[in-house]
């Protein structure tokens, strides 16, 4: 027999729901047998599974220790054959309490998993959890502390943490809901002297996982909204060319894939280094003079709005959080 105490990752998801992660390599039919043949208990009383879990609830399962050990596989959280370097959480980390974690994303790493050799900035915050002991291995058997929000691997700045469950559910509410303001940095090709609001169509590709923009709604696209204010225009020397530039302030009103790399293209404004939507001769050059490689777009600022009602973001109530403005931009806008 073994006993489990409900804690506050745990509560508030459904009982059989729990199970599931728990026993994960037994069926639906089984669960559902053992919870009706009183071989599963909540409380010392029978079950159905479609109980709501409360802290503090006691879950007694009757089993034999190693018929448990089989229905619940492997429970190695990492895999300790790879190794996870947490050096780029501790060296960016712009906040965090007991609820959440905000670090700024550099260049190059990986929000989520690709593939299952990748090792992304989520592994790395896991880690970083079991290193300074704010979980535990049993503990990660039944909660996965995750990434709330997804940047492109060459993009960087702000990317939000969950610590524990309702810092993901109120962080993944409020960038499901737009009831955060987030805001970017991006290097346009061209002159850019009036701050406008521009919308269109999404649709994108995935074979080539590549977005085209449209005025009319056509397939399976997606309605989108942007909205920039010029910052600085300045002039870089390519090719033996004076080259207008332009930092723009860019607000997402809404968030599909590549939105504003594609749509700022979409209007003759593709981004720096952005080979994909931009401009693949003036890229050429601008790695040659410049030494940037990748497109520059950073997520600067995270506005929270009224969060004084909510339990895990309580501590963020009309908070902003900016993220340092990154070496590529004040070489070339001299901010």
């Amino acid at each position: 027999m073994q006993e489990f105490k409900i804690g506050p990752n745990e509560a508030g998801q459904r009982l059989d729901k729990f199970l599931h992660k728990y026993l994960k390599e037994a069926g639906s039919s089984f669960l559902y047998k053992m919870l009706r043949k009183k071989n599963i208990e909540l409380n010392g009383k029978k079950a159905s599974g479609n109980e709501k879990l409360t802290e503090g609830d006691i879950i007694k399962i009757f089993m034999a220790d190693d018929t448990i050990a089989k229905f619940r596989g492997n429970v190695d959280t990492i895999n300790k054959s790879i190794n996870v370097n947490t050096k780029v959480i501790r060296d960016n980390i712009i906040y965090e309490d007991e609820n959440i974690l905000i670090v700024n994303k550099p260049l190059g790493v990986l929000s989520q998993k690709a593939k299952p050799t990748d090792i992304s900035i989520n592994e790395m915050f896991v880690e970083y959890l079991l290193e300074d002991k704010k979980i535990t291995c049993e503990e990660l058997e039944t909660f996965k502390p995750s990434v709330c929000n997804r940047l492109d691997r060459n993009t960087s700045g702000l990317i939000t943490f969950g610590k524990t469950l309702a810092g993901i559910q109120e962080l993944s509410n409020g960038f499901k809901e737009r009831t955060f303001d987030k805001y970017y940095l991006a290097a346009v090709w061209g002159e850019v002297n009036e701050s406008s609001h521009i919308d269109g169509y999404l649709y994108k590709d995935s074979k080539t996982n590549k977005v085209t923009i449209s005025k009319k709604a056509v397939d399976d696209s997606s309605y989108i909204e942007t909205a920039y204010e010029p910052i600085k225009v300045v002039t870089i020397h390519i090719n033996n060319k004076n080259i207008p530039i332009t930092l723009l302030k860019i607000k997402l009103i809404t968030g599909k894939t590549h939105q504003i790399r594609a749509h700022l293209a979409s209007i003759r404004h593709g981004l720096l280094g952005d080979d994909k939507y931009g401009n693949p001769k003036l890229n050429i050059e601008l790695k040659k003079q410049y030494k940037i490689n990748y497109q520059i777009l950073h997520s600067f600022q995270l506005c929270f709005k009224d969060t004084s009602d909510l339990i895990a973001l309580k501590n963020m109530n009309n908070k902003i959080i900016e993220a340092p403005v990154t070496k590529e931009i004040n070489t070339l806008f001299n901010l």
